[in-house]
């Protein structure tokens, strides 16, 4: 790429310098998975890096930035996706929970960029409900969508496709860059993968993968929440108590397994996803799992050595299902190599949002904890990015739409939330850049039973804000990483907690979200279900 970038600071927007034409503009590949955990990429240093779960993406991060502290503001997979379409945050794109219907119509990123003459093309999961606008191609999963045989919504209607999601939809993405955009035009491609979501589906060739080694166990796996408020006692996303042996770990799925009907806290999707598999796949799938859920019986666990058998199978399905996904970066990574676009080409990888792989014993997202609050975000872009650099600076998802704008040399609308990322990806760091960071999660009743909950999490502190019951938490994360020691009550830290509630204050008022003062406090024992009920022990 022939190009010489510079940065100009001009009322406190970061605008480009430069002599190219506008059909030099970068292209943008924007790699989206679902519930990946920072800490299950190698290059995040996790402690699941031991198992080089992500060489390509390591890869990835070696030849670009990774940021370190990129968060999302409402850790659940649809109104992620909102924020990202609109830089707004959940109380204005009006996608507050998973209930709710993305309004199409509203102004999003991608019917900007087109304005701006570039090409845009989405592919996979979608998760926002109606039909994509703003995309000059488009092939969506409704819903979440299968692993196996998946549907598509696309604009000539519903199709089936035969084969592994993450596989099909990378075909999908390769198409577009080999036979389908207009040369003359820059584009951004968004390539959204169903993995590594619950049911966690590995594809054929990854079923019998790990299966010589054990996957090392996370610190927290046995947490017992000694010292937090009253919702981690009562959520419904334990490894021991609520994920399911047959729907959730396959044991005996594969023999003909019949449906029990369960309470809907049971996601059913891979049982389903086996009706509807080929007889080949069947096959391939009974090979593998048969002899381990033989094993699994003979072995007849209970207590602490039926959750490490859980969480086993729960790991090595994940990691499995992450596999394919880090394949087909590297398939993408050479595609735009063997088109000779890679110079003139930025390649992002981020996920909706971290993930509970046994951390503190659990599985999904939702809380402000870290697992579920980081999420990764890496960018190469030749020329520009310092290969092999960092970021420690506090992002969210809430800037990915200023970002695009801003490499695409377009305005970035008044009513936008976020801020580029320009700078940053350039090396430099504006003097007013943010110091902490706004979360709210609105979904409750419903699903594993977090209660709504917003807070600020700075470079060292979060406080946690559960509203509906009046409770609160505090945790010092430089001395307390884990986040085991909630500090709400400690005296020595009443006027930092202070401190903590006004900036909390401030940062609502900031974003105009009151959403949390229409909700009458209630009473833990009168909302909370029995635990325990889907377990499938």
């Amino acid at each position: 790429m022939n190009q010489r970038l510079t940065t100009l600071s001009l009322l406190g927007s970061v605008l480009w310098a430069s002599v190219t034409l506008a059909d030099d503009r970068p292209n943008i590949v924007f790699i989206f998975t679902d519930d990946h955990a920072p800490h299950a990429i190698g290059a995040y240093n996790g402690w699941l890096k031991s198992v080089n779960p992500t060489p390509e993406i390591d890869k990835l991060a070696r030849q670009g930035m990774l940021f370190t502290n990129s968060f999302c503001t409402n850790s659940i997979c649809g109104p992620s996706r909102a924020v990202i379409q609109t830089g707004k945050h959940s109380h204005k794109n009006g996608f507050m929970n998973n209930g709710n219907s993305f309004d199409w119509n509203q102004q999003t990123f991608p019917k900007l960029l087109q304005k701006a003459g570039y090409q845009t093309a989405l592919y996979g999961k979608s998760h926002l409900k109606g039909q994509p606008q703003g995309y000059d191609d488009w092939a969506v999963l409704p819903g979440q969508g299968l692993y196996y045989n998946p549907d598509f919504i696309t604009p000539e209607g519903q199709i089936m496709i035969e084969g592994y999601c993450t596989d099909l939809v990378t075909d999908m993405a390769v198409d577009y860059l080999e036979n389908k955009r207009d040369s003359d035009k820059p584009f951004m491609l968004m390539v959204q993968h169903k993995a590594p979501h619950r049911n966690w589906m590995p594809a054929p060739r990854h079923l019998n993968l790990y299966d010589d080694i054990d996957i090392p166990e996370p610190d927290t796996l046995f947490d017992k929440w000694e010292d937090n408020a009253p919702p981690a006692h009562y959520q419904e996303l334990e490894i021991d108590r609520h994920m399911h042996l047959n729907f959730d770990l396959f044991v005996d799925l594969t023999a003909d397994f019949e449906d029990p009907q369960p309470d809907r806290q049971v996601d059913r999707s891979a049982w389903i996803n086996m009706k509807r598999m080929t007889p080949a796949q069947t096959k391939v799938w009974r090979d593998a799992w048969g002899p381990k859920d033989a094993a699994f019986h003979q072995a007849n666990l209970t207590g602490a050595e039926l959750v490490r058998w859980k969480y086993q199978r729960y790991a090595k399905n994940y990691l499995r299902a992450v596999k394919g996904v880090d394949e087909s970066v590297g398939r993408l990574v050479d595609t735009l190599a063997k088109l000779d676009l890679d110079e003139n080409t930025i390649v992002i990888y981020s996920s909706d949002q971290g993930f509970y792989i046994g951390d503190h014993g659990w599985f999904d997202k939702r809380w402000m904890y870290e697992e579920s609050l980081k999420m990764p975000f890496i960018v190469k872009w030749p020329g520009v990015v310092k290969p092999g650099s960092q970021s420690d600076q506090m992002i969210q998802n809430l800037d990915y739409a200023e970002t695009f704008l801003a490499i695409a040399q377009t305005a970035i609308p008044a009513d936008m939330q976020g801020r580029s990322l320009l700078p940053l990806l350039m090396g430099e760091t504006p003097r007013d850049w943010r110091t902490s960071i706004y979360y709210h999660y609105y979904e409750y009743p419903s699903s594993h039973m977090i209660p709504r909950h917003n807070g600020i999490r700075t470079e060292r502190y979060k406080l946690m804000h559960f509203y509906q019951f009046g409770e609160w938490e505090f945790y010092d994360l430089k001395n307390d990483p884990d986040e085991l020691n909630n500090l709400y009550r400690n005296s020595d830290y009443q006027k930092l907690i202070e401190q903590h509630k006004a900036q909390l204050a401030a940062l609502a008022e900031q974003y105009e979200d009151d959403s949390d003062r229409s909700i009458r406090p209630l009473k833990w024992q009168k909302t909370v279900r029995a635990a325990g009920h889907a377990s499938g022990r």
